[in-house]
């Protein structure tokens, strides 16, 4: 038995040291499992992620197709066929897509119906990575490869010895063009789908499609049926062309696609993929992907927490996307999704800043500010086509959740140092989204009237999630006040933001210590279950929105009776039981079942509104216990696995979280130049800043055990504050961290530690 267990552990000991040789040698691109999420479902969300083959923040994305065509679950990991690979640019299954087409390849019976073509594969023959896919088709005895540039794609599919190799292309329903030329060995066509909303004026994706092999067929199809001619426009318009092939014969095909024009869509081919065969694209967007993430090493970790952490910061590369373009002038321009013309500029799409403004923006700030800056041009453009800043763009106005919480993304931006576009623009944007409902609920402030004469927008006005739109309205108000500041506004005129991010305070309930909804006559709204997921409230409780007041946890910290009370309450969140009361939704959604069976109390880490709340004590004097809460979540919530997310990863913002817990701080507060801190996961983190700079994170004593702070030096000095500031890290800096397995109950303790605070900044 001895003797067993010593083999064993030598065992064991030479293939952790093999593994620990051979990690040094991988990328970080190789890390990275784009199937994390994968594993999910309406009723339970894992991550609502799909494997997306593609380059960072490209206009496209590929992906296998295991759902219905149009079903928002485009890939689920516990799916058996596959039915097609798309080009989507779906930024979670609730919103669904726009512009999407299908390739498909098939053998024997010419098969171009979905469920038809649809073949069985297996996880054992996939390989996913994000600059490459691969996957065997077994009906069709077809192994399809795909690898991606910004705009365009290469494929190559390996077919066996056949008179009968067909490749399907769809373009979907709701009316869409197909064309073959076979002289060009070319199909185009377009596709007008669109999830959200009416169809936006002119909106087509045109695609091109070239491949390297004669057609021996050719037909085009429509709804059920082959059609005669290689022309077709119709509902559901497709086609397919066929060859015969040898055992093991490789066909290439070359897609790109357009929102201007098919003209366009040829441009974006020729320039990206020119001359290139498929392992050179494959090998340049390998290096695309290493570049982006590389900007953070992280050392000292753990496989898995390597494979958690890249896989992670590989999703909060995608969104919001390029919807811009580039013509034979080299000028950039964009269809627009506001008034259907072709304009000059930027454009992104594909983001709903109720989840992103918390810890994506602020991370793009911190690492891509060029990206950034390219996206606040977009901005501007969204305002000067539409009218409005967009909430959720999809790629317009999208009519979903809450808040104006664009002034967020908008300050953040110039005050973590972002210059060189107009920002005067911006402000009016901002300004007006403030002042005035807009052309849907989720645009501008719905309940603007109510919430500048009273304070808050009540309950009983039939304004739904009235709650949780006075606290986030408070502190885009602060956002607003925060930017003005900055662009050197007067007082008079930006006084009316920082008396406005005070009303927070409106809604607080000295009776039960949370936030609660209030009626136009200034009672509060009765009865009041503390548990009761939306009604006032947006997808989550009073538990989770109370603490929704970003820029004066200090001033929330008194309304609750002091600091000792305040961390009392951020106690209770973890120690409550996970109940619920589902009866504004007529069911339970994911999201409570996600909080319900997580083992965390009421603590919801599935969901954004209550994400930030676990650095909230170090505005109390108990920094230790954000410690402990931000690497219990990174430990119990996160893995680079198929079910390795605790809800939606929702466009970036889950994985910001992990991503910036990871580093040891967070943004509590977007529009400060403040991270609030926590402990960092690794020995060592390097940050390497787009201005050449490095932050070097280190803390050798980290451990399973060790993940209490004991001590901080910042360049070499004793560090006591629980927070460090976004202008310092621009200069470089290196932040050593002393760890260990008990907690130091000194250190941070004193209000002179403590994070910013709008009030005491006033006091």
């Amino acid at each position: 038995m001895i003797k067993r267990t010593f083999l064993a552990l030598l065992v064991l000991g030479t293939s952790c040291a093999v593994a620990q040789t051979e990690s040094k040698l991988l990328s970080p691109v190789d890390y990275v499992n784009p199937l994390m999420g994968t594993q999910s479902k309406p009723s339970l969300s894992n991550g609502n992620t799909y494997p997306a083959i593609a380059v960072p923040w490209g206009m496209n994305i590929w992906t296998p197709q295991t759902g219905k065509m149009g079903d928002g679950w485009a890939y689920t990991y516990d799916a058996d066929q596959i039915r097609g690979f798309k080009q989507t640019h779906q930024p979670s299954p609730w919103m669904n897509d726009y512009g999407q087409f299908a390739i498909m390849p098939v053998t024997g019976k010419l098969k171009f119906l979905e469920d038809d073509r649809a073949s069985w594969f297996s996880h054992k023959s996939e390989k996913s990575t994000p600059y490459y896919y691969s996957v065997y088709l077994a009906d069709a005895d077809v192994t399809t490869e795909i690898t991606p540039t910004e705009r365009a794609a290469q494929f190559r599919f390996t077919f066996p010895q056949t008179d009968s190799a067909f490749v399907v292309v769809d373009a979907l329903d709701r009316g869409s063009y197909i064309k073959i030329l076979p002289k060009e060995r070319k199909i185009i066509g377009y596709s007008t789908r669109y999830a959200r909303g009416p169809l936006p004026k002119n909106f087509k994706n045109y695609f091109v499609i070239y491949f390297d092999k004669d057609f021996a067929i050719a037909k085009t199809w429509s709804e059920k049926s082959l059609k005669e001619g290689l022309e077709l426009d119709s509902k559901h318009s497709g086609a397919v062309i066929g060859f015969k092939t040898h055992k093991g014969e490789k066909v290439i095909a070359k897609v790109a696609s357009s929102f201007i024009s098919f003209e366009q869509a040829d441009l974006n081919l020729s320039r990206e993929l020119a001359k290139d065969n498929f392992e050179v694209t494959k090998e340049k967007a390998k290096a695309l992907w290493n570049k982006n993430l590389g900007k953070i090493a992280v050392e000292g970790g753990t496989v898995d927490q390597m494979r958690t952490f890249y896989s992670s910061l590989y999703r909060t590369l995608f969104f919001p996307n390029k919807l811009y373009e580039v013509d034979a002038n080299n000028k950039n321009v964009h269809w627009s999704p506001y008034n259907g013309k072709i304009e000059a500029g930027y454009m992104f799409a594909g983001t709903g800043f109720w989840d992103t403004f918390r810890a994506l923006y602020p991370f793009l700030n911190l690492v891509y500010p060029s990206i950034n800056k390219e996206m606040q041009q977009g901005l501007i453009n969204d305002f000067k086509e539409g009218g409005w800043l967009p909430e959720w763009s999809s790629p317009g106005y999208a009519n979903v959740m809450v808040g104006n919480n664009s002034a967020s993304v908008v300050s953040d931006a110039y005050i973590k140092g972002m210059r060189g576009y107009d920002i005067n623009t911006l402000w009016d944007a901002v300004v007006h989204g403030a002042a005035n409902e807009g052309p849907m609920e989720a645009v501008g402030r719905h309940g603007v009237k109510y919430y500048n004469k009273l304070g808050y927008v009540p309950y009983n006005v039939d304004i739904n999630e009235n709650a949780a739109k006075t606290l986030e309205y408070a502190y885009d108000d602060f956002a607003i006040y925060q930017l003005g500041r900055a662009l050197g506004k007067p007082e008079s005129e930006i006084g009316i933001y920082a008396k406005r991010s005070m009303n927070y305070k409106n809604l607080f309930d000295p009776s039960s210590g949370l936030m609660r909804g209030k009626n136009e006559d200034g009672t509060f709204q009765a009865p009041f279950s503390p548990f009761k997921w939306g009604g006032a409230f947006t997808e989550g409780n009073s538990w989770h929105y109370t603490w929704s007041v970003f820029h004066d946890i200090d001033g929330l910290s008194t309304l609750m009776g002091g600091k000792e009370k305040f961390v009392q309450k951020l106690d209770s969140v973890f120690t409550m039981p996970p109940i619920f009361d589902e009866s504004a939704y007529g069911g339970v959604i994911h999201e409570i079942r996600e909080m319900q069976i997580a083992n965390m109390g009421q603590y919801a880490h599935g969901n954004q509104p209550i994400q930030h709340m676990i650095y909230l004590y170090n505005y109390g004097g108990a920094p230790w216990k954000t410690q402990y809460w931000a690497r219990e979540t990174m430990n119990r919530m996160y893995s680079a696995t198929p079910d390795g997310y605790c809800g939606d990863e929702d466009n970036g913002q889950t994985s910001a979280w992990y991503i910036f817990s990871a580093m040891g701080f967070y943004p509590v507060t977007p529009a400060v130049d403040q991270y609030v801190l926590g402990a960092p996961l690794f020995k060592k983190v390097t940050l390497t800043l787009e201005n050449g700079k490095k932050v070097i994170i280190n803390a050798p004593a980290n451990s399973a055990d060790n993940k209490y702070v004991q001590s901080l030096q910042i360049n070499g000095k004793a560090y006591s504050k629980n927070w460090i500031s976004h202008s310092g890290l621009q200069n470089g800096a290196v932040l050593n961290f002393s760890m260990s397995a008990t907690p130091n109950k000194q250190r941070g303790t004193t209000a002179a530690d403590f994070p910013y605070s709008l009030s005491t900044e006033k006091n």
